[in-house]
């Protein structure tokens, strides 16, 4: 698989990344299939995965499964979550900072973290503030690069300058496309790589979530306002318009996603998560699938006529951490 720059201080990873948050969800696969899975995933070329202290036992499962292989991957992880859970609120103190690598190194078996994201901006801490506890930790030796999650263009400039940002990841796709107004332009500026997360629309771009399909209680989507029956039906114009691209390039729906979204700018590093191989061995296969700029300019158009309807999460959710 090709490589990727994430920003202009060196950090080069996989064009794909792998999103494990999904791995630590209810139901998922035992945890030496699991194991396997992200091993399976170095082996067919990705390099970059990606965890965070608020994702459950999943640092405790990415560290068991990489450490064999730690020389031939990065790994990004997160703080500024209170005790790790998101219901609790946002804790972006320095000394919490300092807490969460030290914890964080442990759980994932290394030494040192290659990119350390802030994962929601705490308005009770200065982000300089957070930029200089991230900063001296790379001056320990603890962390290499420094990368914030879903923060506005003021947050991502005032980070900035204490600090270089090495990469920016947010949802963005398809289904999601609010960078674009003023991330994206930032981003490049700033020469900042971008990893979005949730490519494929928490799997409602892989044509699979129809209004038919009654989602499970467990499911986390089942929370999303997007995801009800009624803007499933609604929003199902976009899967349709992904599945007839799909079928003039030959590729899944998902690979069409994907591609898109590597078709953007070549500093684009999308982080799918999967539990099953089939779908692993899908997500790669999207490298392949090749987007001229006229194709994207025509897709682009196509996407500006759908008006997708629902939030992406439920009122609570909204208001501990300020997502929408």
């Amino acid at each position: 698989m090709e490589s990727r720059k994430l920003g202009t201080n060196g950090l080069e990873v996989s064009a794909l990344g792998f999103g494990a948050m999904g791995l630590s969800f209810p139901n998922a696969p035992t945890k030496e299939e699991n194991i396997q899975l992200l091993r399976w995933a170095v082996e067919l070329g990705i390099t970059f995965f990606d965890t965070a202290q608020g994702y459950g036992e999943n640092e405790l499962l990415v560290g068991e499964a990489l450490e064999p292989l730690r020389d031939k991957v990065i790994i990004a992880t997160k703080f500024g979550l209170k005790n790790g859970d998101v219901r609790q609120g946002l804790d972006s103190r320095p000394e919490n900072i300092r807490a969460v690598a030290e914890a964080s190194l442990k759980r994932l078996r290394t030494d040192v973290i290659d990119l350390f994201y802030q994962h929601r901006f705490d308005p009770n801490i200065p982000i300089e503030d957070v930029a200089g506890a991230v900063k001296d930790l790379i001056q320990q030796g603890k962390v290499k690069y420094f990368g914030l999650s879903e923060a506005n263009a003021e947050t991502i400039r005032k980070a900035h300058t204490v600090l270089p940002v090495t990469a920016l990841q947010s949802e963005y796709s398809m289904f999601y496309r609010e960078p674009e107004h003023e991330i994206i332009p930032v981003l490049e500026e700033l020469g900042i790589g971008f990893v979005p997360f949730s490519p494929l629309g928490k799997g409602f771009l892989t044509g699979t979530v129809g209004a038919d399909v009654e989602l499970d209680k467990t499911d986390v989507r089942s929370m999303s306002p997007r995801f009800s029956k009624e803007n499933r039906e609604v929003n199902q114009v976009l899967v349709d318009l992904v599945i007839s691209i799909g079928k003039e390039k030959n590729a899944s729906p998902a690979q069409i996603a994907l591609a898109w979204l590597l078709t953007q700018k070549p500093w684009i590093v999308p982080i799918p998560g999967t539990s099953k191989l089939q779908r692993l061995q899908e997500n790669i296969g999207a490298t392949i699938v090749s987007l001229t700029i006229d194709e994207l300019n025509s897709i682009n158009a196509a996407l500006a006529a759908i008006n997708v309807v629902g939030e992406r999460y439920p009122a609570h959710i909204q208001a501990a951490t300020g997502r929408k």
